[in-house]
């Protein structure tokens, strides 16, 4: 170790500093005698066990001086030098001459002045002489193995101050060497037990700031022979027990996080606040709170990317992992947000493949460079580049075109992840160019437009089997050619109806529907025939209806809706003039109903009772409105209402009770329905104040 005090002139002799004469040699004041113990501060220390200004002799080479740990920083300070004095020779001439030049004061003032500063000088050398210091020993410099126990004793205290574990092991090594029966052991045992103590302490300090491990290794350096050593089995037990509680509460948070069940988390976090160590209860409490804090947070962030997951759409799915990317790898969210970026990628992957599904090349190039590297679909993207453009080549058609696609897809190998996707490519444009030669072929053929030509470029085609890739356009080509050869073979028949149907009657129409219904169903020139069958057919039918629908109108028209009605209902049910006819039946009916209702409410109001006006008026109401009827049955119900309140006002000269029940059957809406509810009102006051009577 490296001295940590400056080192005197020379070192005290330990010899002299250990003996403590009986006897003063000369007169001067005795010695105090040696005391059992040092005191901390050199200058406090008995008179005894001061070290004697008599420098020691320097060691010599063959013994070299033991050297204390550098655990003291008390710097002495260094002895003035003292300068010679050289001696002065006088003369009794060079004397005599001198004293007799002198003259010597005789006034009092001077010589009482003169012995004040005398003694003022005399008393401050004295004050100065008793207050100096000694000079302190310098620890790391002395020979151990000739030192006094109580120069041992002072070193290892001044060590000891340090408190640091080196410097107090050093300090007990110092001085555990002392016999048991020397008289500085009692003094030397109790400062040991400080001092294995204060080394335990240290250990407890080191443990609350969060270094187990140097807590542990600390404690055990502590002397067997130490009243501390005891202590130290149990106290790093302790130690471990309590880091040992502290942590499975830690882990029980980080688990709760994970799980991100935060109020529990929480709960579980501020247990660490009574577990008994500083670290854990400061520190780490406050570090696992800043990562529930975080935790939370990101969990947010996790929801939302989620949620644009779920709309859908390139936007979206950019978003959400910008919000996964603010997530840190620290976090406890971290493993899962790594799997949703991975399902992002998976799905802009998708959306490409999409994109390119619809040979929009570039949009599906575009997608795939935005596509996160977190994702770790690099393999999979640059595949995916490989086989669009081999697919955006064999778009042309043409066997130059496949070609070129086969070659571009064959350069992805078999260890790569879309090889198999290649391979089926590659199997499909290889059916492709055999279909792309049976389809040229076909349509020079179709190209004469012969129904012979047209039906050997159909023959043609048709040796493209359903599962090939040009299978749909092979079968399209054949439809659109077997609409022309049907259409070639109908057109015939179709005009020479149109030329029958020219002559309008419905003997001519009739031949122009027999000649159209030759053609079949399926066939191209169907659905026109069709269209012209039904015109010709509504046209015969008006011809034959419209005869009969002019008699029934004729018939209502005179008052005689029945027969009106049955002439109409002759014109059967989906024929041309069906709809019209029925339109006029059912207003007839009505018309007919409206008569019938009216007529019945007149034979009951002829009675002439409350009873039947009422079950009257009840019939005329049900006259429907569209009926010619409806005028007059309104104004006989407020004819019939005015009679049944004109008997009511009969009644309440003799029954109230029956007059206000009779009053109350006048229907709303009528002409007499207001003065009738006040009639009733009167009617029932009498009643009132006869009840108060």
């Amino acid at each position: 170790m490296t001295k940590d005090w400056e080192m005197p002139n020379r070192p005290p002799d330990p010899r002299k500093v250990s003996r403590v004469p009986k006897k003063p040699r000369q007169p001067r004041p005795p010695r105090a005698q040696q005391r059992p113990s040092l005191p901390r501060t050199p200058a406090d220390r008995p008179i005894a066990n001061r070290p004697s200004a008599r420098p020691a002799p320097p060691p010599t080479a063959a013994t070299p001086p033991h050297k204390l740990p550098s655990v003291l920083p008390t710097h002495q300070p260094k002895r003035p030098r003292r300068e010679k004095s050289r001696p002065m020779r006088l003369s009794v001439s060079s004397l005599k001459g001198s004293l007799g030049n002198l003259r010597v004061p005789k006034s009092w003032k001077f010589w009482a002045i003169a012995s004040v500063l005398v003694c003022v000088g005399v008393g401050g050398t004295s004050l100065a002489l008793l207050f100096k210091l000694p000079s302190l020993p310098n620890c790391p410099s002395i020979f151990w193995p000739t030192a006094s126990a109580s120069l041992r004793l002072y070193c290892a205290q001044v060590a000891a101050n340090k408190q640091t574990t080196t410097d107090l092991l050093a300090a007990i090594a110092l001085v555990d060497s002392l016999p048991d029966d020397h008289p500085l052991r009692a003094e030397v045992n109790r400062n040991i037990a400080d001092w294995s103590m204060a080394i335990l302490d240290l250990g407890d300090q080191t443990f609350n700031q969060g270094d187990l491990e140097e807590a542990i290794q600390t404690a055990r350096r502590i002397p067997s022979d130490t009243p501390a050593y005891k202590l130290v089995k149990d106290k790093i037990q302790n130690w471990q027990t309590i880091w040992g509680e502290a942590e499975s509460i830690y882990q029980e948070a980080e688990d709760a996080l994970r799980e991100q069940d935060f109020p529990q988390a929480f709960r579980i976090a501020v247990r660490l606040l009574d577990v008994g160590n500083t670290y854990w209860e400061t520190t780490k409490y406050q570090e696992l709170n800043n990562n529930i804090t975080v935790a939370r947070q990101d969990a947010g962030k996790l929801g939302r990317a989620r949620t644009l997951i779920e709309q859908g759409g390139l936007a979206n799915l950019l978003e959400a992992v910008g919000l996964i990317d603010k997530i840190g790898e620290n976090s406890y969210a971290y493993s899962t947000a790594q799997k949703l970026i991975r399902e992002i990628g998976q799905t802009m992957l998708n959306l490409a493949e999409s994109a390119l599904d619809r040979r929009a090349y570039q949009e599906a190039i575009n997608i795939t460079r935005q596509i996160p590297r977190q994702a770790n679909l690099q393999a999979e993207v640059q595949d995916f580049n490989t086989l669009a453009q081999a697919q955006s080549q064999s778009w042309g058609g043409n066997v130059a075109d496949l070609e070129s696609a086969i070659v571009q897809a064959q350069r992805i190998r078999s260890n790569r992840p879309l090889y198999s996707k290649a391979q089926a490519l590659v199997s499909r444009w290889q059916l492709e160019i055999q279909d792309v030669g049976h389809l040229q072929t076909a349509r020079q053929l179709a190209q004469v437009g012969s129904v012979d030509d047209l039906a050997a470029a159909i023959a043609e085609a048709r040796l493209i089997p359903p599962g090939n890739p040009r299978a749909d356009e092979a079968r399209a080509d054949i439809g659109r050619w077997t609409t022309e050869i049907e259409t070639i073979e109908d057109r015939p028949y179709l005009d020479q109806a149109e030329n029958l149907a020219l002559g309008g009657d419905v003997a001519a129409l009739q031949a122009a529907i027999d000649q159209a219904s030759r053609i079949r169903e399926g066939r191209a020139l169907h659905g026109e025939a069709r269209r012209l069958i039904r015109d010709w057919t509504a046209r015969i039918q008006r011809t034959q209806d419209q005869p009969v629908l002019e008699r029934a109108r004729q018939f209502a028209n005179v008052g005689d809706l029945a027969s009106a009605i049955a002439t109409a209902e002759q014109i059967g049910s989906g024929r041309a003039l069906s709809d019209e006819a029925q339109t006029d039946v059912d207003s007839w009916r009505n018309q007919l109903q409206g008569q019938q209702f009216l007529q019945e409410a007149y034979q009951r109001a002829g009675v002439g009772s409350p009873r039947t006006l009422l079950s009257a008026i009840q019939l005329a109401q049900r006259v429907p409105a569209s009926s010619p009827n409806r005028a007059e049955a309104d104004q006989m119900i407020n004819v019939w209402s005015q009679e049944i309140l004109r008997f009511a006002q009969s009644q309440a000269s003799f029954d109230l009770q029956g007059a206000i029940a009779t009053a109350n059957t006048i229907p709303p809406r009528t002409d007499v329905y207001d003065q009738a509810q006040l009639q009733i009102e009167g009617w029932q006051q009498i009643l009132q104040s006869g009840e108060g009577n």
